[in-house]
Order: structure tokens, then C-alpha cells, then sequence
């Protein structure tokens, strides 16, 4: 064989082999791992399969069950409290978000004297992104997600809106959709979650592998109002409640966006690297279809069912024990430095929220012994949880007793949240309330007075807390707010 033929059956070979080390060679991974903050709005403890069959979450439990489903995760009655946690790592009464959720149409906003999750995993070089709900405040641009943090947004800054019209209509209508800081117009009304699926897989498909990604994935279901595409509502033809038949409809819709989401994850090489955390904001809401069967209460109180969510970790290669259910204390604060720890980041000594990684990575005790349900100084309630004992100080909340999930035609339950009753209502409960939650997670039995040294002792720890709140934001409707101001949209620029 002439020596040209040698070179050229030698070059042939070289390309072959490099073709195939290229076909095999691992996909470049980034430094630290892809981390999937995943929040659903106003889904209950009784609104997943693994707490109740007759809901179908396929997607949502296969991940639960390979990962590991967290049985005593807590987080705020409502929604902004508990979404200034994930974004701080500080309680609610710290951040003056602790008596009412942030509103359109008031001057209400996280502080920005506060360091939020994505500025920090910016400094690791994480590309962050945010698609849903924000509810953190937007009076002024600088409450708004993008100078935040974040390096992208789709979503809408309020707290709820029609999944069709993308507006919010509490005081006067106003559309409340943006892409970036621009209004993202929508003629043809096309249901949220279609819309912020699309931008979601965008943001994956998009992104540079070599680079460790956060994706805060804030979904609008199951929030009311009650509005689900006709064949999700089709797929539960054996519930009988209107009310509950469309909200499982939502809960198909959540389910389905959540196996969008790790097929793209799939698809694009970054599942394998990646950490997915999933919780509710708040517990479910009984008036608009929400259950949280058997825990007591739901959204808007203190009771285990507006606090006690369904939650879960999952990852293909990050977690060394899985396919178990975890029952440590874990608290909405603690999602801040769990999220730093890891991507590298060492947190802020003086925080509320203690890192779980170690407790979900490979099931050693949690570090928390104790946790702040909510304080509010205007209600004048609060509550706190040490070991086995829960003490509730004031009125509750709203919905303060057990919802089965409804069977027929049965009205939606109607109690009303502490702030919306008025002073001269007698009260529907003592000063203090103990119950043990280990024994009786229901908190059907107050042991006030058969304990009451333990009362004593959960008392002065609350008071301990209590000289740490900064007041409430709970300022009057601003007229220069309104919709009508900026063209019929909710737009920010009209606080200082």
C-alpha cells in the first residue's frame, strides 16, 4: 500500500475514532448542581395521590416516591409570608409580610434591604429565571423581579388572576401579564399555564449546560378563580362537587405542567445534575375547592392544614437515600440556605432558616427543634411548635374546622380570616391553645390545662420571638396604583 493510501486509511480512522469518543463522551455538567425551586399556590395537604388516591397526580408521585416526600414540611398561612421566606431565609415578622398578603393596589413590597436567593447563587454563576407568580411587590421597579435577581421573567407580579383574562379585578380590573419588564399582550386569552409551560421550556432549551441553572418555576394553580381547560375537568367524571370537580381539574393541569417541566429537564441533558424541590406556598383554601382532609383549618390559619403542605425532594443523583417519607421539621425559611448550601454558598449566620441538606441528602435528624407559624401584631395571634407541642396564641384564622372533601352539592364553607372579623366578635377560642401534634395532628384536643408548664415555656419562647417583628405593611388603598393610570395594566412606578 503506497504511503498516501496510509494516510488517508489512518485520517479516516482518526475521524471515526474521534466520532465516537464525541458520541460517548459525557455532556459537559456545570460546576454546581441545576437547582428547580417548584411552588404550587394554595394546594393542600389532601390535593396530591400520595396523601389522597382519589386525586390523580401521576407525575407529581413518581417523582415523590423515587425522591423523598417531606411529611412535616411547614410554611406560612398565606402566600407572600411564606414566598419572602423561600426568597430570604427569614420569617415573615421580620420582613413586616406577616399580616396579609402583598395587594395590587397598596405599597406593599419585600424590603430591599434584603439579599434575595438569585443575587446570591449569581455570585456562583447561576443563570436565574423566574416563570409564574411573583406576589413580592412591585409598586416600584426595583421590588420587581428582574432587579432582584433574576435574569428573566415570565409571569405576573400580583398575588392571583384569571387563568383566561390575566387580570386581576379586586377594587378596578387591570391585566397583569409581563415578559421581561414589557406587558406580553394576549388576544386570544389562552389559558396561564400554556403560556408559562411555553416560556419554561424555553428558558431550559436555552440555557448553557456548562452553567449551573436555578429555575423558580412559581405555577398560578390551583389558586382560585376556578378555571380549568374542559379536558382536565374530564378526567374526574366521578366527582360530584362542581366546585371540587373543576379544582381537580387545576390539580391535572399543575400535575401535567410539573411532567412538562422534567421532560424538558430530560431532554436537554440537565435532569442528572439537577435538584427538584417542590412545596405549596400555603395550605389549601375550602371555599374554592381546596381540601386539606384530616388537618384542621386551611389557608389563612394556624392550624396544621393552612401550614402543613404537601412537599418533596427529587434528584436522579444528588441524594444518597430515597424512596422514603421524611418526618423532620423542615419550615419555609430553611429553603433559602438548603438552596446555598448547595451551590457552594455558605449563608448568613443570622438567619431563621437552618440548611436541610444534609437531613434530605442522606436522612440524618434535622437541626430544627422549633418554628414560628406566623406572628402578627395587629391579629394579635401567633404560634410556635417545639418538639411535640404546639401552642396557638389568639383566634386562629380562617376555616377552623375538618373539610372532608365534598361528596355532592354540599356549600362551600364560609368562615372568615381573623382580619375580616370585627372587634366587637366574641371570641371563638381562649387566649392560648396546646395541642400535640405527634399524637394529635388534627388538634382536636387543646391540653392547655392539663400542661399548663409547657404552655408556660412555649409562651416565653413566643415572646422571645415576638421582640423580633417589625410592624405590618397594612397601608391604605393608593389611588395612583389603579389600572386606569397605566392603560388598564397593573404597572409599577408609583411608589417611592
Amino acid at each position: 500500500m503506497s504511503r498516501t493510501a496510509v494516510l488517508k486509511v489512518l485520517g479516516v480512522a482518526a475521524v471515526a475514532l474521534l466520532a465516537l469518543k464525541l458520541l460517548f463522551m459525557p455532556s459537559p455538567k456545570a460546576p454546581y448542581p441545576h437547582i428547580i425551586f417548584i411552588v404550587a399556590d394554595d394546594l393542600g395537604w389532601n390535593d396530591v395521590s400520595w396523601h389522597n388516591p382519589q386525586v390523580k397526580t401521576p407525575n407529581l408521585e413518581k417523582y415523590a416516591r423515587a425522591g423523598v416526600i417531606l411529611n412535616s414540611s411547614y410554611v406560612a398561612p398565606v402566600c407572600s409570608p411564606s414566598r419572602a421566606s423561600f426568597m430570604t431565609g427569614y420569617y415573615a415578622h421580620r420582613t413586616g409580610l406577616q399580616h396579609i398578603p402583598i395587594i395590587h393596589f397598596k405599597e406593599m413590597y419585600l424590603p430591599s434591604r434584603f439579599t434575595l436567593l438569585p443575587e446570591l447563587l449569581k455570585q456562583k454563576g447561576y443563570a436565574t429565571h423566574l416563570v409564574g407568580k411573583w406576589h413580592l411587590g412591585f409598586c416600584n421597579w426595583r421590588y420587581t423581579p428582574r432587579y432582584r435577581g433574576f435574569d428573566s421573567f415570565l409571569g405576573y407580579y400580583g398575588g392571583q388572576e384569571g387563568y383566561y383574562n390575566h387580570s386581576n379585578g379586586k377594587v378596578e380590573e387591570g391585566y397583569d401579564l409581563r415578559d421581561n419588564e414589557e406587558v406580553l399582550p394576549d388576544p386570544d386569552m389562552e389559558y396561564g399555564m400554556y403560556i408559562l409551560n411555553r416560556g419554561m421550556e424555553k428558558v431550559i432549551a436555552e440555557h448553557d449546560k456548562t452553567q449551573p441553572l436555578f429555575l423558580f418555576l412559581s405555577y398560578q394553580s390551583v389558586h382560585s378563580p376556578l378555571e380549568a381547560p374542559q379536558r382536565f375537568v374530564d378526567l374526574h367524571p366521578e366527582v360530584k362537587n362542581p366546585n371540587r370537580k373543576t379544582f381537580n381539574g387545576m390539580i391535572s393541569v399543575l400535575d401535567e405542567a410539573f411532567g412538562n417541566a422534567t421532560a424538558a429537564l430530560q431532554r436537554e441533558g440537565l435532569l442528572d445534575n439537577a435538584l427538584i424541590i417542590f412545596t405549596s406556598d400555603n395550605g389549601g383554601s375550602p371555599d374554592v375547592g381546596g381540601n386539606n382532609w384530616p388537618l384542621r383549618g386551611g389557608k389563612f390559619s394556624l392550624w396544621e392544614g393552612g401550614t402543613r403542605v404537601p412537599a418533596f425532594v427529587y434528584s436522579k443523583n444528588l441524594l444518597s437515600k430515597t424512596g422514603y417519607t421524611n418526618n423532620e421539621f423542615i419550615h419555609a425559611v430553611d429553603w433559602f440556605p438548603t438552596m446555598l448550601n448547595v451551590a457552594g454558598i455558605k449563608p448568613n449566620d443570622h438567619l431563621d432558616g437552618i440548611s436541610q441538606w444534609e437531613t434530605l441528602k442522606v436522612g440524618r435528624p434535622s437541626f430544627r427543634k422549633e418554628f414560628i407559624y406566623n406572628i402578627d401584631e395587629v391579629d394579635q395571634n401567633g404560634a410556635i411548635r417545639v418538639g411535640d407541642f404546639k401552642l396557638i396564641k389568639g383566634e386562629p384564622g380562617r376555616f377552623f374546622d375538618w373539610f372532608p372533601v365534598p361528596s355532592g352539592d354540599e356549600v362551600a364553607p364560609t368562615q372568615y380570616p381573623t382580619w375580616k372579623r370585627r372587634p366587637w366578635t366574641p371570641k371563638m377560642f381562649p387566649d392560648y391553645q396546646l395541642f400535640n401534634i405527634s399524637a394529635d395532628p388534627e388538634e382536636r384536643h387543646n391540653l392547655a390545662d392539663d400542661f399548663p408548664e409547657v404552655v408556660q415555656q412555649l409562651k416565653q419562647k413566643l415572646t422571645s420571638y415576638e421582640r423580633l417583628v417589625v410592624p405590618s405593611q397594612h397601608p391604605p388603598v393608593e389611588p395612583k396604583s389603579l389600572p386606569h393610570n397605566f392603560g388598564g395594566v397593573w404597572t409599577p412606578g408609583w411608589c417611592d
